[in-house]
């Protein structure tokens, strides 16, 4: 059981990484536009759209190139069987996820930054999961436990980037 939970969270690492991406990244000076603040807020940029993106398929790079060189314990694809546009649909996913639950903050007045618990831990999950399904349906049991995890997970993080001053709030 607790290698298919391994895999399952590795499997989605693209997702991760790209949902943190936008928040570690802030820093660099491109695209610090946001998206259209009245309908998704200020902190939805163009530079966070772009960095999800390159970062999500970065990281189903690394992984494929890992795959090749004999690191396939914890893989549950066949990193062969795919090119890094599934990385990229997992990044965007995302992020789209994140916009989307944004702009539902919004309709119920809710301020960016504000927390909107579970929505907050499971947006980028939803939207990663749906894109990625152009490519690749995991099984459901794999869908399950990345929907389980993964908010726990989101909170472990966001809880240490608040401990490191990353984060404003603990979740």
């Amino acid at each position: 059981m607790l290698l298919i939970i391994l895999k399952s969270l590795y499997f989605f690492l693209p997702a991760y990484f790209a949902n943190m991406a936008p928040v570690l990244l802030r820093w660099i000076p491109i695209l610090e536009k946001p998206v259209n603040e009245e309908l998704f807020g200020k902190n939805k940029t163009w530079r966070g759209i772009l960095v999800a993106i390159i970062i999500g398929s970065f990281v189903f790079s690394i992984q494929k190139i890992l795959y090749a060189v004999g690191f396939q314990t914890l893989s549950l694809i066949n990193y062969n069987d795919f090119s890094p546009l599934l990385g990229l649909l997992l990044g965007l996913g995302a992020i789209l996820g994140d916009m989307i639950k944004s702009y539902y903050k919004r309709k119920h007045q809710i301020k960016a930054g504000k927390p909107w618990l579970f929505w907050d831990q499971i947006d980028f999950v939803l939207g990663g999961l749906i894109l990625s399904l152009l490519i690749y349906v995991p099984p459901p049991e794999v869908v399950l436990i990345i929907l389980v995890f993964s908010p726990l997970l989101h909170l472990l993080v966001n809880y240490i980037g608040y401990l490191l001053k990353i984060r404003d709030v603990k979740y």
